[in-house]
């Protein structure tokens, strides 16, 4: 019988996928739990709630927002932040139902949630009226190959680097604008993860910016350090986040920040990034300015920020979710079998 049953099916190149990935290699008993559906299926609590009573493992952890139905087991799952709840679109409103149907009851099944911050630890607390002994704080990472040693990319011209997905609370709108108008030299380009979409085509032209933005697509982990390193700084502007993982590994790189004066990231950053209003197009504009210009800011900043950085470990990370796990277990009246640091874990 496992001990723990770990939802592997989490890990991916997205901030949820990095979490999970980092706990597997850092917590190598747990055992993986693989289907062919990914965990953000509909379907997926109900067919995960039947493949628990086929398994039934001793406890099942799950480093995303999915929870099983109909298993009357233990398990232990994370909800990184609300992001769902709050940033209102179209596309959203299944998931806000989603939220309020299945993430919130589980949250009073659960052993305990996992989340990031404290903003989102106090944010959930709220939402789900849930005592706050209930609600641990594991927080997020930095490691290799996020490091200021290492390849530089060197495109043979000065950029700024946006890192992150396309969703609508990333701000990239606004972020587009503040570039067109910051007023920096010509030669001075943004470089973007991911792939446009037909409207941000459309706002590239309008802000006469072609040729000027570039996109990447996905990099992997090592290429993406490269691409830190080489930034005059890393431009995050965003509307919500629950941790935000691109600026602690920009910092990781020696790599100036520009992000937003609200939700989690004043708390992850602290003062060695340069924080402005996201909805103040001019400020983020005066942002990569001061940055463009500012060799003394930057140095500051670079400097605040690896010691920032060094504050955000794996290990750090593990270590908390470990003895959560132990406690869930020790609270369902099972012996804690599993060790931190001996094994390969396999379904």
């Amino acid at each position: 019988m496992p001990e723990v049953l770990y939802d592997a099916r989490w890990i991916g190149n997205h901030g949820i996928g990095r979490f999970a990935k980092e706990l597997q290699q850092h917590l190598p008993d747990l055992v993986g739990f693989q289907a062919r559906r990914r965990p953000w299926h509909p379907l997926d609590p109900i067919l995960l709630g039947g493949a628990l009573l086929r398994r039934n493992p001793r406890l099942f952890f799950s480093p995303g927002y999915n929870s099983p139905l109909g298993w009357p087991g233990a398990f232990v799952f994370a909800l990184h932040d609300l992001n769902h709840l709050y940033v209102r679109d179209n596309s959203n409103a299944a998931k806000r139902a989603y939220y309020q149907m299945i993430i919130k009851p589980a949250c009073h099944r659960a052993s305990f949630v996992l989340t990031v911050s404290e903003y989102s630890r106090q944010d959930i607390r709220a939402w789900a009226k849930l005592s706050e002994d209930r609600i641990i704080n594991v927080g997020n990472g930095v490691g290799p190959p996020f490091t200021p040693a290492g390849k530089v990319f060197q495109p043979g011209y000065p950029y700024f680097l946006y890192v992150g997905s396309h969703k609508v609370h990333k701000n990239l709108p606004r972020l587009l604008k503040a570039y067109a108008i910051s007023g920096v030299r010509s030669d001075i380009r943004l470089i973007l993860t991911g792939e446009p979409d037909e409207e941000m085509v459309r706002q590239v032209k309008e802000l006469a910016l072609e040729g000027r933005v570039t996109f990447i697509g996905s990099p992997s982990d090592v290429d993406l350090s490269s691409y830190y390193r080489g930034a005059l700084a890393l431009v995050f502007p965003s509307l919500y986040e629950g941790f935000g993982l691109p600026p602690v590994e920009a910092m990781a790189c020696g790599t100036p920040v520009l992000t937003s004066n609200i939700c989690s990231l004043p708390e992850i950053m602290g003062d060695s990034g340069l924080a402005v209003d996201p909805l103040n197009t001019d400020a983020i504009a005066d942002g990569i300015r001061r940055l463009a210009e500012n060799s003394t800011l930057n140095a500051d900043l670079r400097r605040k920020g690896l010691a920032r950085a060094g504050q955000f470990t794996w290990q750090k990370t593990a270590a908390k979710t470990f003895d959560a796990l132990q406690v869930a277990l020790a609270d369902a009246k099972l012996s804690p079998l599993f060790r931190r640091d001996a094994g390969t874990g396999s379904e």
